[in-house]
C-alpha cells in the first residue's frame, strides 16, 4: 500500500490526500504568496498521534514538515507529509512558579490572556495568531525583549517527538546540545509537541499607536531617535513608515512599557512636541491586548518580506530612510533591540549587538508585481547600514538558515541535525543542510 494513502490507518487525526475536498486548504500555508507542495497533510490528534506518524514516516522514508498555521513557510515541502499541530492545545498556567506549559497549537493570544489573569506575561510579538512554539522555535522577538531576551531563552523545557517517535522532555540538563539548537534554531531536530515557558511579571503596561501624515516623519523620525537613545529596558518603541493601498502615506511610532502610565508618558514626552497627531491610541491595556496596537491582519494573506539588523540610525541613515517614499511597500518598520538582546544567550542567535530591526513588508499586485516590491526593499536594504545578518523568524523564502546563524553556530546546528536526525526526516521551513 501507498504509504501516505495508509496515513488514515495509522493516525487518529484527520488526513488529506492529493484529490481529496478540503486538501488544497489543508496545505495552504499562512502567506498566500507561497505555494506549498505536499504528499499529505496530517492534523495531529495528541502528541501519541504525533509518535505514531513519525514511526510510520520513518519506515516508509517519508519526511515530515512541521506547522501549527504556516507562518514562516517557505515552500520547501514537495514530497514531504505536513503535519498541523493545531490540536495539541494544552494551556496550564501556573502562577505560584509563574510558568506555562504551553502545546505547540496555542497561539500567543490565548497565553497572554491566560497570563493576564495572575499579572503575568509571556513574551509576545506583534500578532495574537502566531504559535508560541513557532516562535520560540525561531528565536523570537517579543515587545518585552529589551527586558527579557529572546522568547527563547524564557523556554526552560521543550516536549518533543525524536526522530525515532519516541517522545522525551528536553531540557538543558538532559540534552543540553538538543535543548540549545530549539531554542531558536528551527524546527530541524524533532517534533515539539509542548513546551515549558517561564512567565514575566506585568502588573501594569501602557502603550498603544501614535499615527501622523507622512509630512511629520522627519520629525517623529528625530523624535523616535531622541527616545530609543536614553530608553530604559522597560520600554520599547518601533517606527512604522506606512503607504496603503487608496491612503495617504503616514508615519507611526509604537510603543509598550511594562510601567505605570505616568513614568511611560514621561519617556514619551517628544512625541507630544510633534504636530497633532492623525489619532493616538495610547492608554493603560492589559497584556492581552497587545495585538490591537498594531493590528496586524488576524487571517492569512499573500505578502513579501525582507529583514535586516541595521548598525545605526544615525543622521546618513535616517536621510537614506526618508528619501524617497516608501511605495510599493506598505510598510518599512524599524523595531528598537538593545536591551537584554545584547547579553549573553544559550541559544544559537545569542546576543544581538545591532540596536536596530528593519522590516520591508509589500503585498505583490498590490499595487506593483512582486518584482517591483523586492526591487525597492533591495535598493532600500542596500542603502542602509545593515550587519548581514538576520533574526531567524525574519528570513524569507529565498533565503535560508546561513543568513540568520554564525558560522560557528549554523556547524553546531547541523552537528545536532546529524546526530538527532541522521535521516533527514524532519524538514523544517529553513533547513540547516542544503
Amino acid at each position: 500500500m501507498n504509504p501516505l494513502y495508509a496515513l488514515r490507518t495509522v493516525v487518529r487525526g484527520r488526513v488529506w490526500l492529493p484529490g481529496d475536498p478540503g486538501f488544497d486548504a489543508a496545505r495552504r500555508p499562512w502567506n498566500l504568496a507561497v505555494e506549498q507542495p505536499v504528499g499529505a497533510v496530517v492534523e495531529a490528534a495528541d502528541a501519541d498521534d504525533v509518535a505514531t506518524l513519525v514511526r510510520h514516516a520513518r519506515t516508509a522514508g517519508v519526511p515530515i514538515t512541521t506547522q501549527p498555521n504556516g507562518h514562516g513557510a517557505t515552500g520547501r515541502t514537495d514530497g514531504t507529509i505536513l503535519l498541523r499541530t493545531r490540536r495539541l492545545d494544552t494551556l496550564e498556567i501556573d502562577p505560584a512558579t509563574a510558568r506555562a506549559h504551553v502545546g505547540a497549537g496555542v497561539s500567543s493570544g490565548r497565553v497572554q490572556a491566560a497570563a493576564a489573569t495572575h499579572g503575568l506575561t509571556g513574551l509576545p510579538g506583534s500578532s495574537p495568531v502566531v504559535s508560541v512554539t513557532g516562535v520560540a522555535l525561531g528565536g523570537g522577538l517579543s515587545w518585552f525583549g529589551r527586558a527579557h531576551g529572546w522568547v527563547a531563552d524564557s523556554v526552560t523545557a521543550f516536549d518533543v517527538v525524536d526522530a525515532e517517535g519516541r517522545q522525551r522532555r528536553v531540557t538543558a540538563r538532559t540534552d543540553p546540545d538538543l535543548f540549545w539548537a530549539l531554542r531558536g534554531g528551527g524546527g530541524d531536530f524533532a517534533i515539539v509537541t509542548a513546551l515549558d515557558l517561564a512567565l514575566h511579571p506585568a502588573p501594569r503596561l501602557y502603550g498603544g499607536r501614535v499615527l501622523w501624515t507622512a509630512e511629520h516623519a522627519p520629525a517623529v523620525l528625530d523624535a523616535y531617535r531622541r527616545i530609543t537613545a536614553t530608553a530604559p529596558d522597560e520600554l520599547t518603541v518601533w517606527l512604522d513608515l506606512l503607504h496603503f493601498p487608496g491612503s495617504a502615506p503616514m508615519v507611526a511610532v509604537d510603543a509598550t512599557h511594562l510601567g505605570d502610565e505616568g513614568e511611560a508618558r514621561k519617556l514619551l514626552t517628544p512625541l507630544d512636541r510633534l504636530p497633532a497627531p492623525l489619532a493616538d491610541g495610547r492608554r493603560v491595556m492589559a497584556v492581552s491586548e497587545l495585538g490591537t496596537i498594531t493590528a496586524e491582519p488576524t487571517d492569512p494573506g499573500a505578502g513579501l518580506s525582507r529583514g535586516e539588523l541595521l548598525t545605526e540610525l544615525d543622521d546618513t541613515t535616517a536621510k537614506t530612510l526618508l528619501a524617497d517614499p516608501i511605495a510599493p511597500l506598505l510598510s518599512v518598520q524599524i523595531r528598537h533591540l538593545g536591551g537584554a538582546f545584547t547579553r549573553p544567550s544559550d541559544s544559537p542567535h545569542g546576543p544581538l549587538t545591532e540596536p536596530y530591526a528593519l522590516y520591508l513588508f509589500g503585498i505583490p499586485g498590490t499595487p506593483a508585481p512582486a518584482e517591483a516590491v523586492a526591487a525597492r526593499q533591495n535598493a532600500l536594504a542596500d542603502a542602509l547600514p545593515v550587519s548581514g545578518r538576520k533574526p531567524f523568524s525574519f528570513l524569507n523564502p529565498g533565503e535560508t538558515a546561513a543568513d540568520a546563524f554564525s558560522h560557528t553556530a549554523l556547524g553546531r546546528l547541523r552537528d545536532v541535525k546529524h546526530r538527532h536526525d541522521p535521516h533527514h526526516l524532519f524538514r523544517s521551513n529553513f533547513p540547516v543542510l542544503t
